[in-house]
């Protein structure tokens, strides 16, 4: 599952033009851990190691339509598939009056607030 997309990525790159393996390269070894390369003439490079059922890390590279390079890396684990890339979108700032608003309610809990605080302090 954690292949899955980088996989159709790479295959949807592979099929958009005809391009050849350059290399190639996988192993799998007993205790479930594997780790395989593709490479195209393309540009177009895929790689992934992990041990089966508990993550994997890896990467691929394209060329876009538009001629830029894309790059994007991953690691998939217990908490789940965490893509890098600068072309992946990121949120807005925070306005700075939910900020505002945010240290204001740390600032002035609630009663309810101050006796959860004490049981969890407890609880430690």
């Amino acid at each position: 599952m954690y292949k899955l997309i980088p996989f159709i990525a790479l295959l949807a790159c592979a099929l958009a033009a005809p391009a050849e393996v350059v290399r190639s390269s996988s192993n799998v070894e007993a205790d479930g851990s594997y780790g395989f390369v593709w490479e195209l003439n393309d540009g177009t490079s895929f790689q992934e190691q992990g041990v089966g059922g508990q993550g994997a890390n890896g990467a691929f590279a394209y060329i876009s339509p538009e001629g830029l390079p894309v790059q994007l890396s991953y690691v998939a684990d217990q908490n789940g598939f965490q893509p890098n890339s600068d072309l992946l979108p990121t949120p807005p700032p925070i306005p700075e009056e939910i900020l505002r608003s945010i240290r204001y309610i740390q600032e002035h809990p609630t009663p309810e607030e101050l006796a959860d605080r004490a049981v969890r302090a407890s609880q430690i």
